[in-house]
């Protein structure tokens, strides 16, 4: 986290850098069950990473990614690190589908592509973009809201719930909107 410029205290950046410590915190979690080969608790623990991490990049790419990269020396930067968004849920699918030592180089993409972001981008991005740009971000990247029916049936432990969204990652410029799940 980016701790030398004070970008935290925009709301959006600082929002995204506590998601990186609470996505990096899961996988913590993540590798421990994968270092003890156990697979129920990796099945888990890797959805839980993933509902962590897809809402995240969403937001990043539809708010802060696609203002940025309307700046022409931003754009290319921006296009490779919503690569590495595509390429984290790859990895992250291999460990959840059986491949524990794949926690190995997806921790270390994860940790490299978040260090690009807290310590580059967000900076930047302090620097950059004006108060209306700003404006633009946090209206593009403000999750819905809509109520949850929280009573999940027999069996169902509402400590490890968290509502799983799939969302495909929005590039830089594409048009659509996020919409929440329906039910």
């Amino acid at each position: 986290m980016c701790s030398y410029c004070g970008c935290q205290s925009i709301s959006t950046i600082g929002r995204l850098m506590a998601e990186h410590v609470e996505v990096i915190n899961a996988t913590g979690d993540l590798r421990r069950a994968c270092e003890a080969a156990d697979g129920a608790s990796v099945g888990r623990l890797a959805g839980r990473v993933a509902r962590l991490l897809h809402p995240h990049t969403v937001m990043e790419e539809v708010g802060l990614f696609a203002v940025m990269s309307e700046q022409e020396e931003y754009a290319d930067h921006i296009h490779r690190l919503c690569g590495e968004h595509t390429l984290l849920d790859e990895l992250l699918a291999a460990v959840a589908a059986g491949d524990l030592a794949g926690i190995s180089a997806f921790e270390h993409a994860l940790r490299e592509h978040i260090d690009k972001e807290d310590n580059g981008l967000f900076p930047a991005a302090a620097i950059a973009l004006s108060g209306a740009d700003w404006d633009r971000v946090e209206a593009a990247a403000t999750p819905p809201t809509h109520p949850h029916d929280h009573s999940h049936g027999p069996g169902h432990d509402d400590h490890e719930h968290e509502h799983e969204h799939e969302h495909p990652h929005v590039h830089p410029g594409a048009t659509g909107e996020i919409r929440p799940p329906a039910g």
